[in-house]
């Protein structure tokens, strides 16, 4: 009996390994307004940038250029917007759910304003998981605790009862019990003691390191972009007006005379900026 010839047969590659996935979090052509009638004012206009999974991006810019109000529309605390939101490839509704609120979370500037004054830290870190029907709470929050360098000591005091950066990291704490893919940072250390801000820096790239997270930062300090960001958007009335590295602006190398102003005004308030290669 003949035996038969084996053929080998090529298979095409499959198409999925080369698909790029989509954005952690998109902003198509943003535009924020505030009041109404002939007082309505346009904060923000036709703002635009990726983030992809993991990534760190930086919103800098003087105050009053917009930038807080970007993580305010994205996070839904306003809502006269247009444009586009989107999270791994799905635009975000309008009226956001749960779900969006699972994916993503903000952490305030100032710790003293938001946490509530009459809540326990335990009250505090318990009250998503409340609104969400999570189960396990108290293993939740005591491992939140740990996971930001404050420990079950901490569970029942309450925010008078800690220091600026002790509450910021609870804040932290707070924004983490949901599991969020993304943390929208909203100068995170300006009131905070200059002794602290490294601690609280440390402690978010730890985390967006150990979880994998995509985190979108505001701040004017340069210094604190550049420990945190690879890229940085600037932003001046309301627009971006240039998208650069960190590397390029150390360099002191951007294209646009506003990047170049702010950069010049920076040497003063920022040196360590500029010195660190």
């Amino acid at each position: 009996m003949r035996r038969g010839v084996r053929r080998k047969v090529c298979l095409p590659m499959s198409k999925s390994s080369s698909i790029k996935p989509p954005a952690a979090l998109e902003v198509a052509a943003l535009n924020v307004y505030f009041g109404q009638g002939s007082e309505r004012f346009q904060a923000v206009k036709d703002v635009s940038f990726k983030l992809e999974k993991g990534d760190s991006f930086g919103l800098v810019g003087e105050s009053g250029s917009g930038k807080s109000t970007v993580l305010r529309a994205i996070s839904g605390l306003i809502a006269d917007w247009d444009g586009r939101i989107s999270t791994d490839g799905v635009v975000v509704p309008r009226h956001r759910n749960k779900a969006f609120y699972r994916r993503m979370q903000m952490v305030f500037q100032d710790p003293y304003a938001s946490l509530h004054p009459r809540h326990t830290i335990d009250g505090i870190l318990s009250e998503p998981l409340k609104l969400h029907g999570i189960k396990d709470r108290d293993a939740k929050v005591l491992k939140a605790l740990d996971d930001v360098g404050l420990g079950k000591s901490f569970r029942f005091r309450y925010p008078h009862q800690l220091s600026g950066g002790q509450r910021q990291r609870v804040a932290v704490a707070r924004a983490l019990m949901l599991e969020p893919e993304i943390l929208l940072l909203d100068e995170p250390t300006s009131a905070l003691d200059v002794s602290v801000q490294a601690e609280i820096l440390n402690l978010l790239n730890d985390l967006r390191r150990e979880r994998n997270l995509t985190f979108l930062m505001v701040t004017h300090d340069l210094a604190v972009v550049a420990h945190m960001c690879q890229k940085i958007a600037v932003m001046n009335r309301g627009e971006i007006v240039e998208v650069l590295s960190v590397e390029q602006m150390r360099k002191e190398t951007p294209k646009e005379a506003y990047t170049k102003e702010l950069l010049t005004a920076s040497r003063g308030y920022d040196p360590d900026f500029f010195s660190v290669a």
